[in-house]
């Protein structure tokens, strides 16, 4: 006898809860301020094929690519064993760029050989080397980027390979750090390991194998009855990059599935702002998540949901581009354009529900030098900005968008770890674009360097803000620029190195959201007699 809804949503719930306290664990146990106070990391678990099982409700980008690491994982290593815990970063087996570090670890039941199961993670640590502080520069070549790690035993029957760890942070600009945040991650993975093998003492193998083909089932039914309610026909959209690099994408819907086609879309650029394909696939299935919540209702977070979206990119276009590209900014600003391309697509399918588009960029800031006691320092942020107007309902103020979940880094915390005083921190009044609802506001943030500084800026929206929708207008487009110690401006571009000495300032005002809808009118004044 099939399970209710109500019995597979308190099972989904007992799994989903083994990913949530891991991800909880992993915040308390971590060094970096990226990891601890922005929560930028991302737990799960999956079959033992590397579909996904359940998840908690960290960061789109993460976790819609983190099956394609766990299947390069179990290519690597077919014959996992208990304690084992693997690591990778490389974006050309399963990553998404060299600064998430991923790894995975197999879970059993008693007295069999094989997992039952997978847990894994992914965590942006500040820095693994490469030619800037914080590992995101405006990179050719994936070789400027950081260490890059395929697949490798981290944690081998349950003892730490330090040979391994030590190569990791001998990479690194902030070696404590690194290792802090590594074991942090192992100790996540310890803690989930204990967790399902507690379900599974109360449950039994059998029972969970039954539960989970029971959710795969239930996800996957409740996908197609939502698929089978939109319009069939076809819809093409395109949006583009800073540099004319233009993603292009049709949508195809047959009542049965949906194809994503990208595969005419821009070549590989010199920039790093290419991508791979697993990164475009959890952009596609981001908003799809999005779109079905909107009119219908979540499905479990299951794999199965997935399976009516076919994605088709091309092999050496901006998507899906192979080694050695450099692929740093893809993860981050990439696929943010992906997901505004793909909004355009579900508005062109079914208008009058979508909004307008959110500020596209996730502002990224690293900066680096000498910090306390002349230790190196890197400091890694994203900035929130202007969400979409929708039918309906204004945007949101100074959000992190789409495919980032993360926080902001708070004042305190960021001037005790780090050489650097936020001088002010506001959201830019009037940036969102106008409209019947009128789109959000995008943020300022003034950085003061108290000592010599280097930053790296990947930004995107800086030319042309993001569109409204059904009559809106557009969203400001954002802007940066240096304070110099003689009081002149020195304006930046959307991609680049600098430096700051003492006392200049770091200034960024992010993107606002696009309006929705014509602004109404009002009667005309009879001119005065």
């Amino acid at each position: 006898m099939s399970a209710s809804a109500t019995e597979l949503t308190v099972m989904e719930s007992r799994i989903s809860a083994i990913p949530r306290e891991m991800g909880a664990a992993l915040a308390r146990m971590a060094f970096s301020p990226n990891i601890k106070e922005r929560l930028d990391f991302s737990c799960a678990l999956l079959d033992a094929e590397g579909g996904m099982l359940a998840q908690a409700a960290h960061i789109p980008v993460h976790l819609g690519a983190m099956p394609a690491s766990v299947r390069s994982v179990l290519a690597a290593f077919p014959s996992l064993e208990p304690g084992d815990v693997v690591m990778l970063n490389d974006p050309f087996h399963g990553g998404s760029h060299l600064p998430d570090i991923t790894m995975v670890s197999p879970l059993f039941v008693p007295g069999e050989e094989r997992p039952v199961a997978m847990a894994a993670t992914r965590a942006h640590h500040a820095d693994v080397g490469g030619m800037t502080p914080g590992s995101l520069p405006d990179s050719r070549s994936i070789f400027q980027e950081g260490l890059r790690i395929p697949p490798v035993l981290l944690v081998k029957n349950g003892e730490l390979q330090e040979g391994i760890l030590d190569l990791l942070c001998a990479n690194s600009r902030s070696p404590g750090e690194r290792r802090g945040d590594v074991r942090a991650q192992i100790q996540a993975h310890h803690l989930g390991g204990r967790r399902f093998d507690g379900l599974i003492t109360r449950i039994g193998g059998d029972e969970f194998r039954r539960w989970m083909q029971e959710l795969d089932g239930y996800a996957e039914r409740i996908s197609a009855s939502f698929l089978k309610g939109l319009p069939k026909g076809e819809w093409k959209a395109e949006d583009g990059l800073e540099g004319d690099v233009i993603i292009r994408g049709e949508l195809r819907s047959d009542g049965d599935r949906l194809h994503f086609d990208f595969r005419e879309s821009d070549p590989a650029m010199q920039g790093s702002l290419n991508t791979v394909h697993a990164v475009c696939e959890s952009a596609v299935q981001y908003v799809y998540l999005c779109v079905m919540k909107l009119m219908q209702g979540l499905p479990p977070l299951h794999g199965a949901a997935f399976r009516s979206l076919h994605v088709l990119t091309r092999p050496g276009s901006v998507l899906d581009a192979g080694p050695p590209h450099a692929v740093a900014g893809g993860n981050v600003e990439t696929s943010q354009r992906i997901v505004d391309v793909v909004l355009a697509l579900w508005a062109q399918m079914l208008p009058g529900h979508l909004p307008a588009q959110s500020q596209g960029t996730m502002n990224n800031v690293t900066m680096g030098g000498a910090g306390k006691e002349e230790e190196p320092f890197a400091y890694y942020e994203t900035l929130g900005g202007g969400g979409g107007a929708g039918p309906g309902h204004p945007g949101e103020h100074g959000m992190q968008v789409h495919m980032t979940n993360t926080l902001n880094t708070p004042v305190e915390a960021l001037e005790f770890a780090y050489p650097l005083h936020v001088r002010s921190y506001s959201l830019r009044k009037g940036s969102g674009g106008e409209g019947k609802d009128k789109g959000g506001n995008g943020l300022i943030r003034e950085w003061v360097a108290m000592g010599p500084v280097d930053v790296s800026l990947l930004t995107e929206r800086r030319t042309k803000g993001p569109a409204g929708l059904e009559g809106g207008q557009p969203g400001k487009p954002g802007c940066q620029w240096i304070e110099r110690r003689d009081g002149s401006r020195e304006s930046l571009a959307p991609r680049g190195h600098w430096h700051l000495k003492s006392g200049e300032v770091l200034h960024i005002e992010t993107p606002g959201g696009g309006g929705y809808g014509e602004v109404e009118q009002g009667p005309l004044a009879c001119p005065a007699e």
